[in-house]
């Protein structure tokens, strides 16, 4: 499986990135950061919050996490 992103530094998107690879508005990415422990996966550096997208699919296609 070919992974979205290949190169490290690329690892990482930000919300506007997310919401297009998503195809879904970015409201609704920040909505599923403030779901507590059922929140999208992401990481929060400083001021800015940033996701591995591959994760995040992977979230969504586990058992037990309906969009």
């Amino acid at each position: 499986m070919e992974t979205i992103r290949s190169k490290p530094h690329e690892r990482f998107v930000t919300v506007e990135e997310l919401s297009q690879i998503l195809r879904v508005p970015k409201s609704w990415i920040y909505a599923r950061t403030r779901q507590g422990k059922h929140a999208i996966p992401y990481v929060k550096l400083g001021a800015y919050v940033r996701f591995d997208p591959e994760e995040v699919i992977n979230f969504f296609e586990s058992a037990g996490n309906q969009v």
